[in-house]
This record gives C-alpha cells, sequence and structure tokens, in this order.
C-alpha cells in the first residue's frame, strides 16, 4: 500500500483540536504533524475536520437469513460513506449467532464482503450456556442478552440462566433491557381497544419507562452482585440515567451505558409526522426523557454514542403496529446528525469523537483503534462542517432504500473515510477496493 499524507487537517483527537498533517504508511498513522515531508500521495482536507475513525457498537447487518433487509456489504458501505469504520453487529439473525460455529459463519462473511472494520457479538439464550462457557473470549466483542424480546426471538427469562451469566461469563455481557411482562401486558391493554392497528403513538406506552426501568435496574443489580462487567444498550429514559456513575474513569467502570442517535433526536411529537419510521425498542420517549439522556451523556454517565442501525423495507415498516417491525437504518447520518448538534451548541466535537470513537475503543478494548495516534491503525474520518447535505432515496446506500431522515438537510457533509489506511469514500463514491479487518481486543479483567 503507498504512502498518503493528509495535509490542512483540523485533527481532533484526545480533547484537543490541532492543525497539521497526517502520514499514512503501510495501514498505519506513521506520523503526526506540521508540514510533514515524505514521498506519499497527497489528500488536502481544506481544513476540514479530521476524526478518529467512527466505531459504532450497535448495528444489525441482518446477514445471514435477513438478507432482504440489508446485508454485510450494502449495510458497511452505508457505514463507510457517514464516516463509520467499525462496526460491532448484533446476533438476531436468522440462524441466530448463538453458537462458536454460526458466530464464525458471520466472520466468514465480513472478511469477504465488508468495507468497514468487524466484530459481532454473540448471542445469549435460554439453553446455550455452556457453548458460552467454552467461547474464546479474545476474538469477539461480547455476550449480547435480549432481557426483552426485540427482532429475533432470543429472549433470556430464565432467571437461573441469567444469574449463571452474570457469574460465571468473563466476558463483557451487553444488555438489551425491556421487561417482557409489562410489554405484554401494555399491548395486551391496547389491542382490546385498537385491535393490531394500534395508533403509533402508544408505541412509548406499551414499550413504557416501567418496562425499560424494571429491566435495566434488574441488570445493574445482577452485575453489582457479582462483579460482572456490564453495557446496557440504547438506554431510552430518564429514569434509568440514575443507574449510571461518573465518579470514575471509563477504564475503570464495570457497569456502563449507550445512547443512540434516534433517542437524541426524536420524542413521542414526531410520532405524528414520522410513525412507525421512528419506530424502535425500546421506544423513542418524551421531550423529557430526551433532555435527562441528553445530561447523562455530557456528564458521564452515558459513555456511548450508537446508532441502533437496523434495517427495514418501506413495506413491512408502514405494516399495521403490531406487524411493523421495530428499527431503522441510521448508520449513514449519525456523524452528520451529531454535527447538527455541534452546530445548535448542544455538544462540542471533541466530546462527540469521545463518545463515538475514543470510548467505544477503551469499553471494548479494542486494539489499535478510535485515536489518532501514531503506531495505530489509520482509520480516519474526515468531515465538512458548512457544507449542507440533504438526505434523499437517491443518497441513501443502506439496502432498504428509506431514512427516518429523509428530507432533512444537515449542516455537514461526509468528505472522505479511510479504513486501516485506504480511501474507501471519497465524498461521492465507495470504492470498492476493501481493506477491513478482524478487530483485535485486548484481555478483560
Amino acid at each position: 500500500m503507498s504512502a498518503t499524507i493528509i495535509r490542512n487537517a483540523r485533527i481532533v483527537n484526545e480533547g484537543q483540536i490541532i492543525e497539521g498533517d497526517v502520514l499514512i504508511q503501510n495501514g498505519r498513522i506513521e506520523k503526526i504533524g506540521a508540514n510533514i515531508h515524505a514521498v506519499a500521495t497527497e489528500f488536502d482536507a481544506q481544513g476540514h475536520f479530521l476524526l478518529p475513525g467512527i466505531i459504532d457498537d450497535q448495528v444489525h447487518f441482518r446477514e445471514p437469513g435477513l438478507t432482504h433487509k440489508g446485508t454485510i456489504a450494502s449495510e458497511s458501505r452505508s457505514a463507510v460513506a457517514g464516516g463509520v469504520t467499525t462496526y460491532i453487529e448484533q446476533p438476531n439473525t436468522k440462524p441466530a449467532a448463538t453458537t462458536r460455529e454460526l458466530l464464525e459463519d458471520k466472520f466468514a462473511i465480513a472478511a469477504r464482503d465488508s468495507y468497514a472494520n468487524y466484530s459481532f457479538n454473540m448471542g445469549a439464550s435460554n439453553d446455550n450456556i455452556e457453548d458460552l462457557l467454552r467461547a474464546d473470549y479474545s476474538t469477539f466483542s461480547g455476550i449480547k442478552v435480549f432481557m426483552g424480546s426485540s427482532t429475533g426471538n432470543m429472549l433470556v427469562d430464565d432467571l437461573r440462566v441469567l444469574e449463571r451469566i452474570f457469574s460465571e461469563l468473563p466476558h463483557l455481557i451487553i444488555t438489551h433491557c425491556e421487561d417482557e411482562a409489562t410489554i405484554r401486558e401494555n399491548l395486551a391493554h391496547y389491542q382490546a381497544r385498537y385491535g393490531d392497528d394500534i395508533p403509533m403513538i402508544y408505541h412509548p406506552e406499551i414499550r413504557s419507562e416501567e418496562a425499560c426501568y424494571l429491566s435495566s435496574s434488574s441488570a445493574v443489580e445482577l452485575a453489582k452482585r457479582h462483579n460482572t462487567r456490564l453495557h446496557i444498550y440504547h438506554i431510552s429514559t430518564g429514569a434509568e440515567t440514575a443507574l449510571f456513575e461518573n465518579t470514575i474513569p471509563l477504564s475503570e467502570k464495570r457497569i456502563t451505558a449507550e445512547a443512540c442517535i434516534h433517542h437524541l433526536w426524536f420524542s413521542d411529537e414526531d410520532y405524528a409526522e414520522k410513525g412507525s419510521f421512528i419506530k424502535w425498542n425500546p421506544a423513542v420517549k418524551t421531550a423529557l426523557d430526551r433532555e435527562q439522556i441528553w445530561k447523562a451523556l455530557l456528564d458521564g454517565r452515558i459513555d456511548v454514542i450508537a446508532t441502533d442501525h437496523a434495517p427495514h423495507t418501506r413495506e413491512e415498516k408502514i405494516a399495521p403496529y403490531t406487524s411493523a417491525p421495530s428499527g431503522g437504518p441510521l448508520v449513514q447520518h449519525a456523524v452528520q446528525a451529531m454535527f447538527d448538534f455541534v452546530a445548535q451548541g448542544k455538544i462540542s466535537i471533541e466530546q462527540v469523537v469521545e463518545k463515538m470513537c475514543h470510548n467505544p475503543a477503551i469499553l471494548f478494548r479494542i486494539k489499535d483503534r478510535g485515536y489518532i495516534r501514531e503506531g495505530y491503525h489509520a482509520d480516519l474520518t474526515l468531515v465538512d462542517p458548512a457544507s449542507p447535505y440533504t438526505v434523499s432515496s437517491g443518497n441513501i446506500l443502506s439496502k432498504c432504500g428509506w431514512s427516518p431522515f429523509e428530507g432533512h438537510q444537515f449542516k455537514s457533509t461526509i468528505r472522505a473515510t479511510w479504513v486501516n489506511g485506504n480511501l474507501v469514500w471519497n465524498g461521492q463514491k465507495v470504492h470498492e477496493q476493501r481493506s477491513a479487518q478482524r478487530l483485535e481486543f485486548l484481555t478483560f479483567g
């Protein structure tokens, strides 16, 4: 691989913004400095912001078994166009990745097809504890536990199994937290009133604050009791934010949390316009919940920003409430959404990098990624903060072909994305030369 110098960049890294150049050699960052001299292809950053490649710790790329919605190839193309260089994909595919063999099948597909670096969570179920105990934890990102049912049939509701997962598995336990009994009771109430065509405004009443808090608090209690390393995905309520702390560095935390783009952007006021296109599990809730999530994100109780990218076809999404699946495509526009918040003064660019680059690398102990450092892999994202970009059906790369942001004009544009030193997105198209790598992890203690 030939050398590249990225010149005239505003480098955002480790709480600072500095102007300078970055020399890439053999897929790694060779040198960071001013006026670097080397024989290399030159790329003029034109004073735009150069970020470490975004690490999205929660995506659903739908392969195998659900490839009419998306594939590892199609969704990773969408990712790199959005500046996401690394993703962690979830196990609720068909078949679900609940054995080591099925997990490795997904790694094999990504090794062939992915445009972005990758790892996969192994799924827990009520009957695969022995497979989980025999797994090589150094080879994959974490163990996903659905403590509330979502897309796929992976609900873990056997309390004896949950006790064993939290007490016996020396790996990162990652949870989707919603109390299933509460959801079923709420759903029955609204079905009795409306049948299957429940108005979407009641989604956050069905998948309620109570359902989320009961499950999240249970997970936190289990983790504290067993000193488990726990990460809770997609916090959606203000009440849940009280479960997390900001008194110690992230590297020392045993219990961590994630916020997703849709819970930072939308509120229940948006159901009237967006309907099922903003139907997620857990549900988008009130504007007050959204502000409390923002507060916890900014004060360090919530550690990571992710997407929960989960494409479904447009036809699936417009079905009646009980049939319309939850989830939507977000990976292509997550960085631009956060830069809109930067323009509003809601968050700084340095904080965006902390929550989307540094912290996922720390939390998952990803080796040599998440920072712009000499010797690290050259995963880089170049953002022009002052070039408007309107989302339309013609520029959506996710296979499903729609976005909840369709018609919105973002204030920023992703000008370039490098994966392991290879320019995979030039602001116009995805380059077909793949250079993605399987993630390597430091050992959990």
